[in-house]
C-alpha cells in the first residue's frame, strides 16, 4: 500500500457518520407475490383487495404477471390495458421510447398495469416477465413509493420468469390462492416448495399466508394450509352473487357491498402477516387430504414387464457383449 492510500484512508476515516435520523420513519413498500392456478380467482381476489385497500387509503400498485394479462380486466370493467410488452415492441420499432402514461392506468386510486406475453408459440412467456421487470426498472419501479405492490402470477408455470420474485427476493412474502380441489393444492404445494428451496439457497421470501376461494365448505384447502403451517388470510365463499358480479366485471370489495366486510378484512390481513417458512408436502401427503374416492389415492403402482410392453412372451436373449478372460 502506498503512502498515498494510507493518506486516503486516513481521510475517509476522519469523516464524521451521518447523525441518527430522528424524523418520521418512511413506511417500506410491501411488495407480494400473489400465486396461483390459472382459474383459482387470483384476478378476482387481487382486483378487489386492491381496490378496497386503496379505499382504506393506502396507495397500491397492481401489476398482472399472466400472460393472458387478464389481472386488471375487472378492475377495469372488462377493459383490456395496452400490455408492456406489446407497448415496448410497438414504441421499438417507431423509435420511441416507452413512457409511464403508456403502461399505467387507474381507477379510483388503484394504479394498474400488465406484463403481458406473447403469443401461443411465439416466445417465452416468463422471458416476457424478465424483460418487462427490466423495463420498469427504467421507468423508476424502485422510486415510486407505493404503501403495497401486488403482483399476479400464474402459479401453474415453473420456468424462470414466473419465479421472479421468489429466486431474486424481489418481494418480501408470497400469497397462495386455492380452492378445495386438487390441483389448486398442488400449485400451492409447489409454490411451497419453491419457497422452501430459495430459503436454503439464502433466499428471505415467506409465505405470509393463503386466501381460500370458491370455499363449499368441504375443508381440504383449511387442511392443506394447517399442514403446510400457513394462516388462512380469509375464505371467499361458493356463492352465485359473487360469481355473477365477478363475471360481469363488477368490483364487490367496496365500503357499501355485502361483500366489502370480506375485502377490507382481507386488507388488513395481507397487511399484517409475517412471511413464514412453509413445510411442504409430498405427493402422498397432498392426496392424503381428499378421501380415496375423490382423486384415486387407491390406486396402486404395478410395474410394467417387457412381456407386458409387447403384448405376449418375452425372452431375454443373450448379450452380443464380448468378454475376455483375464490375463
Amino acid at each position: 500500500m502506498t503512502m498515498l492510500d494510507i493518506e486516503a484512508l486516513r481521510g475517509e476515516a476522519a469523516i464524521e457518520p451521518d447523525p441518527v435520523h430522528t424524523g418520521e420513519v418512511k413506511k417500506e413498500t410491501q411488495i407480494i407475490a400473489i400465486y396461483g392456478k390459472g382459474g383459482s380467482g387470483k384476478s378476482f381476489a387481487l382486483s378487489n383487495l386492491s381496490y378496497m385497500m386503496a379505499q382504506q387509503g393506502k396507495r397500491v400498485l397492481l401489476i398482472g404477471c399472466d400472460p393472458k394479462s387478464d389481472t386488471t380486466s375487472l378492475l377495469f370493467g372488462g377493459k383490456s390495458c395496452p400490455t408492456i410488452i406489446e407497448t415496448s415492441s410497438r414504441k421499438k420499432l417507431a423509435g420511441e421510447e416507452v413512457s409511464i402514461e403508456d403502461v399505467c392506468f387507474q381507477r379510483d386510486g388503484v394504479f394498474a398495469m400488465e406484463l403481458g406475453g406473447p403469443e401461443v408459440g411465439r416466445g417465452c412467456g416468463g422471458r416476457g416477465i424478465i424483460h418487462g421487470f427490466e423495463l420498469l426498472e427504467k421507468l423508476g419501479f424502485h422510486d415510486w413509493g407505493f404503501d403495497y405492490v401486488l403482483l399476479d402470477f400464474l402459479g401453474d408455470v415453473v420456468c424462470g420468469g414466473f419465479g421472479l420474485p421468489i429466486a431474486r427476493d424481489m418481494c418480501q412474502k408470497v400469497i397462495v390462492v386455492g380452492s378445495n380441489d386438487l390441483q389448486s393444492l398442488y400449485v400451492a404445494n409447489n409454490v411451497c416448495k419453491a419457497v422452501e428451496y430459495f430459503r436454503k439457497m439464502g433466499g428471505n421470501v415467506g409465505v405470509a399466508g393463503m386466501i381460500i376461494n370458491k370455499d363449499d365448505g368441504t375443508g381440504e384447502a383449511q387442511a392443506f394450509a394447517e399442514a403446510v403451517d400457513i394462516p388462512v388470510l380469509i375464505s371467499i365463499p361458493a356463492n352465485e352473487d359473487i360469481r355473477r358480479k365477478s363475471a360481469n366485471y363488477q368490483i364487490i370489495g367496496t365500503a357499501d357491498s355485502e361483500w366489502g366486510s370480506l375485502f377490507a378484512a382481507l386488507g388488513e390481513n395481507v397487511a399484517n402477516a409475517p412471511p413464514r417458512q412453509p413445510k411442504p408436502l409430498e405427493q402422498d401427503g397432498l392426496l392424503g387430504l381428499f378421501s380415496p374416492d375423490e382423486v384415486g389415492g387407491n390406486i396402486q403402482l404395478v410395474p410394467a414387464t417387457q412381456a407386458d410392453m409387447r403384448g405376449g412372451i418375452f425372452e431375454e436373449k443373450p448379450s452380443l457383449e464380448v468378454i475376455y478372460d483375464e490375463v
